[in-house]
């Protein structure tokens, strides 16, 4: 047994020392390493890689990682598992979706790859980048511990000069799913908690001088002539910026530290759903390069209102989650694509991420076709709040998201959490959370799902004075009963700020066994959403509303004869293609509210 081989050093250790994680959960992997990829080429690591569960982290405890190709019949002792031969999966997927027995697996996965290099050039850095895994991923290359990541929706990379070798590598990821008390999120969710490695791999080669970041926005002061970089590099004093399309070709200044800020006097076209104009951006520093495409545009609140470039805006929207049936959390792109098309036919110009940071490709369609976004982190129901170590992880995997869409001009609202109870130590996480959002993105505004007091029938949350807009999840005609207390909520409530009826909505089971009245039916979720419509619209000081949701999902806590695994209260079934009633109750409502806005000249037209 390989606990009694050399690479176990201690057999009673290897065996029995539960503080065998603690040499690999450094999370030195974080925000502060992510370097700025787009416009770079890269090489795709996607593909097969040899895998294998690991229920007991036995991989840990007798260091596969450290374990070199070798013949079955040199090997002094057997092995328990063979990280360069046997079974294979493909990159991106999630477990769950590939075999049966592995569908409510739980624990530690090993993925192994070989990475041939024909040679190794002195003058040029190699990176890793792993688009997301889910949860907390280990990085192994030829034997040596790189690093580990945690959060399960955003990207992370890890360099990879000096430990590259000419010929042949050896690449390993350990991702563990497994849900504690003290994660982002903790172990009690309300959606499917998917595994493996289900975003894209992806090896990346730069000079040695390297643009680590670049932050291209519209000056938020009402008057949109102002242009602002900020850029961080590593290797030059000075870069250059240019916006073609503007006549901007300028040097910006790096301090010691190699970051820069410039201003420059311009008038971009405005972005919006109206017109979605985006700007090629490039920044050249040494022999490294970059690119992006920016729109510009000013999201900013006045009183009750939300204006987008001065102009007040209504959030015609819908909420969706990262799910298939037949992918789990694999996004493709003619996926996201169906998704923005089923959003324009319900008339939106707005979309909530819900409850993690979905795939960057998401940010960049909504950029092109026109739609707004609201992006947030898994800071969901009843986190550690006193915990530190549970902070460290909400606050990274918030600025490794702000850091990935932040030149998306689709992205107008960042939220720091979901359905959280009103605790003197959750008010200081979710505080600083929004400080910190602010701190790293002045231009977007924050929010998050905040709670009404139902015993007085109005809003009440102490940290709806730290953010910008009020999230409201409310489920009246479903968990609550009486449609009366939403508009006592309406006439109770003063905010002083833009509310958002960020969920909503009924469960309706269309399936052939479903139900033809009452509870879980098509008719009462058109029932639900049309007295919705009716009791939400004279409210003034709300300003929009994302139902729950757009499709059907998978979710294991939902296991009644209805919904047998799913929450099924999607406009559109699971199969992303059967349109339920009340899709058309709301498109009729967005339609009739976008001409309204229109006749006002209101902003938030045609998506």
């Amino acid at each position: 047994m390989l606990e009694r081989s050399a690479l176990a050093e201690n057999a009673l250790q290897a065996l029995h020392d539960e503080d065998y994680d603690r040499p690999f959960n450094t999370q030195a992997l974080n925000h502060s390493t992510l370097v700025f990829t787009r416009g770079r080429p890269r090489l795709s690591l996607n593909g097969d890689w040899n895998f294998c569960v690991d229920l007991l982290d036995t991989g840990l405890r007798q260091k596969w990682f450290a374990m070199l190709p070798m013949a079955a019949e040199e090997r002094p002792e057997p092995w328990d598992y063979d990280p360069y031969e046997g079974e294979t999966v493909p990159v991106p997927s999630n477990w769950q979706m590939l075999k049966e027995k592995w569908y409510f697996f739980e624990g530690s996965a090993w993925y192994t790859r070989p990475l041939d290099m024909a040679a190794i050039n002195p003058d040029t850095r190699k990176f890793l980048r792993v688009g997301a895994a889910q949860y907390d991923c280990k990085v192994f290359l030829n034997g040596a511990f790189l690093g580990n990541h945690y959060g399960g929706s955003t990207p992370f990379m890890v360099e990879l000069t000096g430990h590259l070798k000419p010929g042949r590598n050896w690449l390993m990821l350990m991702v563990n799913n497994t849900r504690t008390l003290d994660r982002v999120p903790m172990r009690n969710t309300d959606w499917f908690n998917y595994g493996g490695v289900y975003r894209e791999v992806e090896l990346f080669e730069t000079p040695k001088t390297l643009i680590r970041d670049l932050f291209v926005h519209l000056v938020p002061d009402g008057r949109f002539g102002t242009i602002r970089a900020e850029v961080e590099v590593e290797g030059a004093d000075t870069a250059r910026l240019e916006i073609p399309a503007l006549g901007i070709d300028t040097p910006l200044a790096l301090d010691a530290s190699g970051r820069g800020v410039i201003e420059i006097a311009a008038k971009p076209a405005l972005w919006s759903p109206e017109s979605p104009v985006l700007y090629d951006v490039r920044l050249t520093a040494g022999a490294d390069s970059v690119r992006d495409r920016v729109g510009f545009r000013e999201i900013r609140t006045v009183g009750d209102e939300i204006h987008l470039n001065g102009t007040p805006l209504f959030l015609r929207g819908i909420s969706v989650h990262e799910d298939d049936r037949t992918l789990g959390k694999v996004m493709r792109e003619e996926d996201l694509a169906r998704r923005f098309a089923h959003a324009r036919e319900l008339n939106c110009n707005y979309l909530r991420l819900a409850h993690y940071p979905h795939h960057e490709r998401a940010a960049e369609m909504a950029d092109e076709l026109g739609f707004l976004l609201w992006e947030e982190i898994p800071v969901y129901w009843a986190i550690d709040f006193a915990n530190p170590a549970t902070y460290r992880d909400a606050e990274n995997q918030l600025i490794e998201l702000i850091k990935r869409d932040r030149n998306r001009a689709s992205v107008i609202i960042w939220s720091v959490g979901n359905e959280n109870p009103d605790t003197d130590a959750r008010l200081a996480f979710m505080r600083g959370l929004a400080e910190t959002a602010k701190a790293y993105d002045p231009t977007r505004l924050t929010s998050a799902a905040c709670l009404v007091n139902h015993a007085k029938t109005c809003i009440e949350d102490r940290l709806a004075d730290h953010i910008d807009v009020i999230g409201i999840n409310e489920y009246y005609g479903w968990y609550e009963e009486n449609f009366e207390d939403l508009a006592a909520i309406g006439r109770n409530s003063n905010p002083g700020k833009p509310v958002v009826i960020s969920e909503t909505g009924a469960d309706a089971d269309i399936s052939a066994t479903g139900p033809r009245r009452a509870l879980f039916s098509e008719a009462y979720q058109t029932e639900v959403y049309e007295k919705q419509i009716a009791t939400l619209r004279p409210l003034d000081y709300v300003k929009g509303m994302s139902p729950w949701i757009l499709y059907d999902f998978r979710v294991e806590r939902r296991q009644n004869v209805f919904q047998k695994g799913f929450n099924k209260k999607g406009l559109i079934a699971g199969d992303k293609a059967t349109r339920k009633e009340a899709f058309s109750v709301l498109a009729a409502y967005y339609a009739e509210r976008r001409d309204e806005d229109q006749a006002r000249g209101g902003g938030g037209g045609e998506a």
